[in-house]
């Protein structure tokens, strides 16, 4: 329980870091401060547990019967991940506090940074990689959010945008991918995925299925071809910059990698795939950092580089490699935290990130400047510090295959990017701390707060520790993380500072020379490369393939969505009819089976031949659109008729009550348009028209005969049977809404609400005028609210009400229900708004619509929430039989309560649409009543 809580906490408190800020600027980030301590300490014993050398895992079943259930795992790889989102994280909101200024929204940014830390934790800690793809595309939409934080930017807004088409992109091709290890595997679970290494490996899917998780792994890792988004996402404040694109966010492709390691290494198309786009990524990193001015963007690309360090420590696919390369994850993370947040309190204190005009600043800040240059040491891979260790054991792994005929490219490689990361980091020391007086800075640099130094203290101690104790400080946790990756035994290894004149030590050596003397010739270098061009940049292309989606898809909808309403209706019937007639193609198919007719009776033949001429009176008189509703209304009866005769009275008193609103709703639609459709001039669109109508119509005819005229299975037996044993109700109908499909019900409920609402956004202050050549002012009749309509309507009301509740009560055994009755008593406060009008009408409803609508689907989901609280999937409803006094006996079910959450939205969204849209028709003639706003 207590996994379920680490990862819904941060989720918890969201909503009110939000709305406690309006209390004070500093209640917010106290909220998110409290939040991260207290997921750490829910985490605490689990983690006891982890470093015993325990797996813990926890499930909650949510829809058992389709395999989906909130599943939880904390092994050592999850645990360290864990803790770095929740440490840094902690950190982050104690800089963050000091970093936004006096005009940013303190409570704004907290909240997206908790939104954040929860879809973090839900990837790390997930069991079921379906569920961990939700909280994946979660970090997708809440790092959108905080890259745009500062909306007024463009940078920002553009920056956000490319972040999320990347990972968003990525996510859909992972969506793929695991969809296709389920179907490998035959579950969607980590235990059954991680166990079935053999069997993933040898299915003929393998291929195809690494190609779509790698892409997932490598948009979100920003890994080539896919890193221009990340330093284009700089554009957000710094302390995003140092959560999200040092130590969690970009950290999500290789905790996928690491995760699934056990399972999809091992195969020479996971070490061409994943070494070679780390090798890419690392040096392609690395040489573009050196030539960066702004402070953030060489962080930004030398990040992308140790993602590509690690990137291909996976790709090498030993055991060895992987130890290294969550090794590399834990320094990383705490030297490039602590760099961006110096690189922040630089910018915050000298008004610039411009390395060309950052000179000196030891001066003005010798503290700061300290704790930046350890850190940037740790990053060029300097002895003492973490960053060494991990780069040594980098360069080690990189000799495993020195004796193959290539072999000697992953060694030259690396070391070459280590050249390049020692002359970046030498740059960013020099530059910004020495080389001279700083020039034109916008404000005089000082020290930052105390408070602000401490994150990076923290950090910086860290990189200083592991690196010179590595034994007594990261040991026992880079051991449970490794084995949660290897999921085997460890691989001998050592952490100590001197392994002894091997080929790893040299190449470090040959690294931390080569980039002293590349800094030393930089002025060469840069002029060298000035001459030789800037080369194609994937943001380029990015943008060139964006705008040509955009303009087919600007296309495609001028195709599609046009004014005419006859060319859509065209287009959907005519893709239709294609769909239908190739399903015919190549085979032989007989219209009519062997499933005996039912015998014709003379009701059921006139219903049926009233219902055939009024829909052809339809499309005859269609221009005379006041008798074409009511033809239309004619077959609506006939349908309800039909469900009675076959023994389906919900949905006939369903029928009639949605054919009321419906025909009120057209009625009062009617006043917008003409009483007459104008005639189609063009004979050979009628003919094209009605050749496709009937085309599509018999179509649908045969269709509809060859499939009643075969048996076929059903599952009608199955509700029937279960009807009362497993919901407690005989109106099968009814069990099967609120109870087996409670769950589409609830979907349903909540588009209705959507729509309800967008329909109501949409006519708020809308005024139109009617028809002013089918309607006159004299037309209109002076009595706005005849007598004795309005006291008819007033005695009916609580008559109405009175039938609505019957009908509501009675629904789990009889005929009716929530959506029934909601209809029922949605028609009878319309007729009250019909005949007294709205301001006398609306002065005796205590409530607003939009409450009920909120009320509804609260009451609904609630219902399927309390399930949890009793250890049953969402939305199990139960029932008892009470003895009340006079009563006797009376059955009680939970399923009442989601009941009346359907009832209170349908009486909410249909008042809601039908008064407003009744009320514009009230704005457009001086006899009507004025607009009073409805809510």
């Amino acid at each position: 329980m207590s996994l379920l809580l680490v990862v819904f906490f941060p989720f918890f408190a969201a909503p009110f870091a939000a709305a406690i800020s309006k209390l004070g600027r500093l209640h917010a980030a106290w909220l998110a401060g409290v939040t991260s301590v207290g997921a750490l300490s829910l985490l605490f014993p689990e983690a006891l547990a982890v470093f015993a050398g325990q797996s813990i895992f926890y499930q909650l079943e949510w829809i058992p019967m389709l395999g989906m259930n909130l599943s939880f795992r904390l092994d050592g790889l999850g645990l360290l991940f864990a803790l770095l989102i929740l440490g840094i994280g902690l950190l982050v909101v104690l800089y963050a506090r000091y970093y936004l200024s006096a005009q940013d929204d303190m409570g704004r940014f907290y909240a997206y940074l908790l939104l954040f830390m929860g879809s973090m934790l839900g990837i790390v800690l997930s069991e079921n990689v379906i569920q961990l793809l939700i909280f994946w595309e979660s970090t997708s939409l809440s790092s959108f959010l905080l890259i745009s934080y500062w909306q007024h930017r463009q940078e920002s807004r553009s920056g956000a945008r490319m972040a999320l088409a990347i990972t968003g992109a990525g996510g859909l091709a992972l969506l793929g991918g695991f969809l296709l290890l389920g179907e490998i595997v035959g579950s969607y679970e980590l235990t059954s995925i991680l166990e079935s290494g053999e069997i993933i490996r040898s299915h003929p899917l393998y291929f195809p299925m690494l190609i779509l998780v790698l892409l997932g792994a490598f948009t979100k890792s920003a890994q080539f071809p896919f890193h221009f988004w990340l330093p284009n996402a700089m554009a957000a404040p710094t302390p995003v910059s140092a959560y999200l694109h040092s130590a969690t966010m970009v950290k999500a492709g290789v905790f996928l990698l690491a995760r699934l390691f056990p399972a999809l290494s091992g195969t020479p198309e996971w070490f061409w795939l994943v070494s070679v786009a780390g090798l890419i990524t690392l040096l392609s990193g690395a040489y573009i950092a050196l030539w960066k001015h702004d402070l953030k963007g060489l962080l930004a690309y030398s990040t992308i580089s140790h993602l590509g360090l690690i990137t291909l420590l996976f790709g090498i696919g030993t055991p060895l490699a992987a130890v290294a390369g969550v090794f590399h994850i834990i320094n990383h993370a705490t030297f490039k935290a602590s760099l961006f947040m110096a690189a922040g309190i630089i910018d915050h204190e000298a008004g610039t990130r411009d390395m060309r005009r950052l000179r000196g600043l030891w001066e003005f800040m010798p503290y700061t400047a300290t704790l930046a240059m350890v850190a940037a040491a740790a990053m060029a891979g300097v002895p003492l510090l973490n960053g060494f260790l991990s780069k040594e054991m980098f360069f080690a792994e990189t000799l495993h295959d020195i004796d193959l005929p290539w072999g000697w490219l992953l060694p030259t490689g690396a070391t070459l990017a280590g050249i390049f990361a020692v002359a970046y980091s030498w740059r960013f020391i020099h530059n910004v701390f020495f080389n001279g007086p700083p020039t034109n800075l916008p404000k005089t640099p000082h020290e930052p707060p105390r408070w602000m130094k401490v994150p990076v203290e923290i950090l910086v101690v860290l990189c200083l520790v592991v690196g010179i104790v590595p034994n007594l400080t990261v040991a026992p946790l880079l051991a449970v993380a490794a084995s949660g990756v290897l999921q085997a035994p460890l691989p001998e290894y050592t952490l100590s500072i001197w392994h002894g004149l091997n080929t790893a030590f040299w190449m470090s050596v040959i690294a931390l020379i080569g980039g002293v003397l590349v800094y030393h010739f930089f002025s060469f270098f840069f002029a060298l490369r000035q001459s030789s061009g800037e080369w194609p940049a994937m943001k380029t292309l990015y943008n060139i393939v964006l705008n040509k989606l955009f303009n087919l898809t600007e296309g495609v909808t001028r195709f599609l969505h046009t004014d005419s309403l006859q060319r859509m209706v065209w287009v959907l019937v005519v893709f239709a009819l294609m769909l239908g007639i190739g399903g015919l193609i190549g085979e032989p198919f007989a219209f009519t089976g062997e499933r005996a007719l039912l015998p014709v009776d003379g009701v059921s033949l006139l219903v049926a031949i009233v219902i055939v001429l009024a829909a052809v009176g339809t499309a005859v008189l269609h221009q005379q659109r006041l008798v074409a509703l009511i033809m239309i209304g004619v077959v609506g009866l006939g349908v309800a008729l039909i469900f009675a005769k076959f023994s389906a009275p919900d949905l006939a008193l369903t029928q009639l009550s949605v054919e009321f609103v419906t025909i009120v709703l057209m009625l009062l639609a009617l006043y917008f348009l003409p009483q007459f459709t104008p005639g189609e001039s063009r004979n050979w669109l009628r003919a094209r028209d009605g050749m496709l109508a009937l085309g599509a119509g018999s179509g649908m005819a045969l269709l509809t005969w060859a499939v009643l005229t075969r048996p076929y299975a059903t599952i009608a037996e199955y509700f029937l049977a279960e009807s009362v044993p497993g919901g407690g109700g005989h109106n099968v109908v009814n069990v099967i809404l609120v109870d087996f499909r409670g769950y589409d019900t609830l979907g349903e409920i909540t588009v209705m609400a959507l729509a309800g609402l967008g329909i109501y956004a949409m006519l708020e202050g809308l005024k139109l005028k009617g028809s002013v050549a089918d309607f006159k002012a004299d037309q209109w009749d002076e009595d706005k609210h005849p007598v004795i309509m309005g006291s008819l309507t007033r005695l009916l009301l609580p008559l109405a009400l009175l039938v609505s509740i019957f009908i509501f009560l009675r629904g789990h055994n009889l005929p009716g229900g929530g959506f029934i009755a909601g209809l029922i008593t949605a028609v009878a406060l319309i007729m009250q708004y019909l005949a007294q009008g709205t301001t006398w009408t609306q002065a005796r409803i205590p409530f607003d619509m939009q409450t009920m609508i909120a009320a509804g689907l609260l009451i609904a989901a609630s219902t399927g929430l309390a399930s949890w609280l009793f250890a049953y999937p969402f939305l199990t409803s139960t029932f008892s039989h009470l003895h009340w006094p006079l009563v006797g006996e009376f059955e009680l079910a939970s399923a009442m309560a989601f009941d009346l959450g359907v009832f209170l939205v349908v009486v909410g969204v249909t008042v809601l649409i039908i008064v407003n849209l009744g009320l514009i028709h009230t704005d457009s003639h001086s006899s009507i009543p004025t607009r009073n706003k409805i809510r």
